[in-house]
């Protein structure tokens, strides 16, 4: 099972994307990302990795899809690296329009990569 940690539900992703997660990973639980105060110390912002690790492994994924704020997902990170858990994330191919002086982004999935 890949567990999807991040604020894009596995509902929500492509078919490519869904496709190959389901023929790597067999099934995907999704968490989902926590907001993170940006006021918050680095001991808050420990605590609340130290809960979600606990919720990533009463699930006993294969891997992780860790995708959100820079300073959680190092730590959470960090964390699943020392408990030999993989740790992934989607890289995407960015294609950006202009329509009528408005600018338009789409991020195309392309792959999962592995964080180590």
């Amino acid at each position: 099972m890949l567990v999807n940690l991040s604020n894009h539900p596995f509902s929500k992703w492509s078919e490519l994307q869904s496709n190959l997660a389901i023929e790597t990973f067999r099934q995907v639980k999704d968490i989902p990302f926590p907001h993170i105060n940006p006021n918050h110390s680095r001991a808050e912002v420990e605590e609340l990795v130290t809960q979600y690790i606990e919720k990533i492994l009463a699930l006993r994924p294969m891997a992780v899809h860790v995708m959100g704020e820079f300073t959680f997902t190092f730590l959470l990170v960090t964390e699943l690296k020392k408990l030999n858990i993989p740790a992934i994330v989607s890289t995407t191919e960015r294609i950006v329009s202009e329509t009528d002086g408005k600018k338009v982004v789409t991020f195309n999935f392309v792959r999962f990569r592995h964080y180590f």
